[in-house]
């Protein structure tokens, strides 16, 4: 049975990142239709045969790119993540500012009183409290 197995899945994509994240997706629409909302069972069930589609398919060159696209899209949503996390922690000693003109993030120590602020990027000059 497991040499059947072997020979099918030969020449094929198989699994990969995207749909080790698209079977957690169809666990989570059948999860929440549950609770009512039968649309997400459906979108479920597309899911689900979606994920099966790329598992099963040959085309191994078309499904690696997919999986590279959904690489590059979890990467900008971790490192959002990881900046968000960074500057939580950098607020108990600093504040953080923008800059008026470019969007600059300035980073400024806590208790230092109403000091004023040069850009480093634009040479841009506001006052802020500290």
């Amino acid at each position: 049975m497991k040499e059947k197995l072997y020979r099918f899945m030969q020449g094929r994509y198989g699994n990969d990142q995207l749909n080790r994240f698209l079977m957690v997706l169809v666990l989570v629409c059948f999860v929440f239709s549950l609770f009512g909302l039968k649309m997400l069972y459906v979108l479920g069930i597309a899911l689900l045969v979606y994920a099966y589609f790329r598992m099963f398919s040959k085309n191994i060159y078309k499904r690696s790119q997919e999986n590279s696209v959904y690489l590059k899209y979890e990467y900008k949503v971790r490192q959002w993540f990881a900046t968000l996390k960074r500057d939580m922690n950098q607020r108990k000693t600093h504040h953080i500012y923008r800059c008026p003109s470019c969007r600059q993030k300035i980073r400024i120590p806590k208790g230092k009183g109403k000091i004023e602020i040069r850009c480093p990027k634009c040479g841009q000059t506001f006052i802020k409290k500290s």
